[in-house]
Order: structure tokens, then C-alpha cells, then sequence
């Protein structure tokens, strides 16, 4: 099948595969599943330990369960389509580490870290793995691919970015500086993380309800709102006491402090950008923190410089720039 590209994006902890028709990044069919690269990789080394097995293989039989499983769902014959992969896979971890790029790093791909697996007897594919981006004191793996994709899309829509800072919230969320086409520096906030161990392994535990944040009343987003604010005003480590007193003297309620603890780490993350006032700022967010980021941007009073991108274009994007790595590739193969 021609024109056609299994694009796969492997997180830690989740794995995503689909058929893309790279003529119109149209998805024909895809899976999912929560086999991340963590625990692919914990499987590795506890069914070989002698290292028998190579880890790379490994992860091939794994990935080819999962196109088997395509395959069938979309009642096509996927043999010999290559397969893209971003995300973790080309970690430490991962199925072949491959080293980072490095800045200035080309918004268009031509100088993304890739490297080629070609296909064998017990695996019909092959495989373009792509690495991350790093700087002398950061990195981003996964976020590289979702940039070229999105200004691609954004390019084909006559909006040329430059002299902007692109936030991709998340777990470990980024903050990607564009000028002149290159990516030249990039930041990482542990804001996910940070919300997760707090509201579950601290003494905050018992004084937030972090179940069921899908959908807030504008009393709860009062709660977010107060703590955007206090991020400003003084200390994270102190704020964060504040969500323990907020329970203690019935100031908020378990909803409304779970927002104030969202609204302390997105306000502290987001705070710097208030005096970077030469960038423009582009919200590039999924759906599940869509809402509470661009309140955040609202309340910080930066949505005069804000550029706010759909989810579903957002989604389009991984799509958009796994193709065009992978046509970049073969583009330099063919010369």
C-alpha cells in the first residue's frame, strides 16, 4: 500500500498506533492500549535476564501484536508499511536509544534525530524511530514531533509563527521558544507531577477531592482563581501549606482547594511569561486542561498575546509531523 504510514506514539505509559494516509493525514483505523514503553520495557528484563533476547526485538514483537491487531480491525494487509515512532521509544528505556538533537533546532524537521530499523524476515516494517530535542539543561521527547506537525498545519493556514513561546501543558509541560524558524530554547515544568504527588503522597491528601475534574461550576473555578493569584503573590512552598489551612479553617471546599492547588502550580508554572512581553504566546493544549490553562492565561492577564489551538488540531498535529519526518528522511536517502 502506497501513501500510506503506521504512525505510532509511544509514551511511558501508553502506546498509540494508527494507519495514516499520508496524502491528507486522513487516520483509516487506529488502537490504543496502556502498554508504554515502562512497562514494555520492565517485561524485557524480566522474561530475559540472561539477555538473550534483544531488547530491540522485544519491542518489535510487542509493536507487531499491536499492527496485527490494526490490521484486523481495518481488514487490511499492513505488511511493508513503515512505521513512524515518537515519543519515549527511543529512550534509555525504550526500544534503540537514539541520541537528541540539538538547538537551533529547524521548525520544518529536516534536523530531527532519526534513526532507521529496516524491516526483517518476522517484521515486514521498517521503522523511522524519532528522538527528542535537548539543551545544555533540558529535554523534550514526544513535544518535537507535535511542533513540526503543528506549524506545518499552521503554515498550510498562512500563520507564520516567530517570536513565540508555544506551551504544551502536561505532566512534565513545555514551553518551546520559536525565532527565526528554530526552536532556541525550551523549558520543562514538572506542573503534572507535581499535582499528582501532592494531591495523593502528601499531608494535602486529605484536604482536596482530586476525582472527577472533567467539569467545574464557577464556584469551584473561584478556588482556581484564588490560587493563580496567590502564585503570584508569594512563595510555592508556602501557597502550597495554604491548601492544608484552606481545609483546616473551612475557607474552601475539598473541590474548590483542589482547583486552588491546580490553579498554585499552573499560576507558578505560567508567571514568568507575564515579562516576556517581546513573545507572543501559542496554547497548545489537549482537551483535559484546555479549559483550566486558558482561564490561567485570562487571569494573568496575557490573552492579548495569546494564540489558543483546538484540541483536535492539537491531535492532528503528532499525525502531521510524523509524516512529514519520515518524508524528510526519504527525501535525503533519495538524493
Amino acid at each position: 500500500m502506497t501513501n500510506y504510514l503506521l504512525g505510532c506514539d509511544w509514551g511511558t505509559s501508553s502506546f498509540r498506533l494508527r494507519l495514516i494516509r499520508t496524502t491528507d493525514l486522513r487516520v483509516i483505523g487506529e488502537v490504543t492500549s496502556q502498554e508504554g514503553v515502562a512497562s514494555t520495557f520492565t517485561a524485557w528484563k524480566a522474561s530475559d535476564e540472561t539477555n538473550t533476547v534483544a531488547r530491540a526485538h522485544f519491542f518489535q514483537q510487542r509493536l507487531k501484536r499491536q499492527i496485527d491487531a490494526l490490521a484486523a480491525n481495518v481488514t487490511l494487509n499492513l505488511d511493508t508499511i513503515a512505521v513512524v515512532i515518537s515519543g519515549m521509544a527511543s529512550s534509555s528505556i525504550g526500544m534503540d536509544e537514539v541520541p537528541y538533537a540539538t538547538l537551533p533546532f529547524p521548525v520544518d524537521g529536516s534536523q530531527a534525530s532519526v534513526k532507521r530499523l529496516e524491516a526483517q524476515p518476522d517484521f515486514p516494517h521498517d521503522i523511522f524511530l524519532i528522538s527528542g530535542v535537548r539543551t545544555t539543561h533540558d529535554v523534550m521527547r514526544g513535544e518535537e514531533t507535535q511542533l513540526i506537525g503543528l506549524l506545518a498545519l499552521l503554515d498550510t493556514l498562512h500563520h507564520t509563527v516567530n517570536d513565540a513561546i508555544l506551551i504544551f501543558p502536561g505532566t512534565h509541560s513545555k514551553h518551546i521558544y520559536i525565532q527565526n524558524q528554530q526552536v532556541v530554547d525550551l523549558q520543562t515544568f514538572m506542573t503534572g507531577e507535581v499535582f499528582n504527588l501532592m494531591s495523593h503522597y502528601s499531608i494535602l491528601k486529605d484536604s482536596i477531592e482530586p476525582t472527577g475534574l472533567t467539569t467545574f461550576s464557577d464556584n469551584e473555578l473561584d478556588g482556581f482563581k484564588l490560587g493563580i493569584h496567590e502564585s503570584t503573590a508569594s512563595s510555592i512552598l508556602n501557597n502550597l501549606f495554604q491548601v492544608r489551612t484552606n481545609q483546616l479553617f473551612d475557607l474552601l471546599t475539598k473541590k474548590q482547594n483542589t482547583l486552588y492547588l491546580s490553579g498554585l502550580l499552573i499560576g507558578d508554572e505560567l508567571k514568568s511569561l507575564i515579562d516576556q512581553k517581546d513573545w507572543s504566546l501559542i496554547l497548545c493544549s489537549g482537551s483535559n486542561l484546555y479549559e483550566l490553562y486558558k482561564l490561567a492565561i485570562e487571569e494573568l492577564n496575557l490573552s492579548d498575546r495569546t494564540m489558543t489551538i483546538s484540541a483536535d488540531l492539537i491531535d492532528q498535529a503528532t499525525i502531521a509531523g510524523q509524516v512529514k519526518i519520515v518524508q524528510n528522511q526519504l527525501v535525503a536517502v533519495n538524493k
